[in-house]
C-alpha cells in the first residue's frame, strides 16, 4: 500500500506559478513511477506528466510541455510539479499517482496503470 498526499494547490493569476508536492508513505517509493493527472469540471481526467522510478525519464503532455517540470526525491519520498506560465485552461484538480511498472526506466501515460492515487489538490488560474 502506498499513501499519497498532495499539497500546494491554490488560486493564481494567468502567467503565474505554483509548485505542487506529493508526499508518499508506505511501500518503497523508489519502486514506483509517478504521474500527475488532472480533472477539470465536466471533463475527463487527463494525463499531465510522468517520471520513471529512477527519475531518469519523464514524459509530458503537449499541453504543458515547456511550462511544467516534474521532479522526484527518492530520499524524501516526494514528487513535485513546478508549474509556470499558468493558463486558465490549467484549472483542475491535480492528482498524483503511483505505478509499479517493474522496470526502473519506464514511464506511463495510462491512468489504469497507476494503482495508488492521492486525494487531489485544486489549482485555479484566473484570467
Amino acid at each position: 500500500q502506498v499513501q499519497l498526499v498532495e499539497s500546494g494547490g491554490g488560486l493564481v493569476q494567468t502567467g503565474g506559478s505554483l509548485r505542487l508536492s506529493c508526499a508518499a508513505s508506505g511501500r518503497t517509493f523508489s519502486n514506483y513511477a509517478m504521474g500527475w493527472f488532472r480533472q477539470a469540471p465536466g471533463k475527463e481526467r487527463e494525463f499531465v506528466v510522468t517520471i520513471s522510478s529512477n527519475g531518469g525519464n519523464t514524459y509530458y503532455a503537449d499541453s504543458v510541455k515547456g511550462r511544467f517540470t516534474i521532479s522526484r526525491d527518492n530520499i524524501k519520498n516526494t514528487v513535485s510539479l513546478q508549474m509556470n506560465s499558468l493558463k486558465p485552461e490549467d484549472t483542475a484538480v491535480y492528482y498524483c499517482a503511483a505505478a509499479d511498472l517493474l522496470v526502473s526506466f519506464r514511464t506511463s501515460t495510462a491512468a489504469n496503470e497507476y494503482r495508488y492515487w492521492g486525494q487531489g489538490t485544486q489549482v485555479t488560474v484566473s484570467s
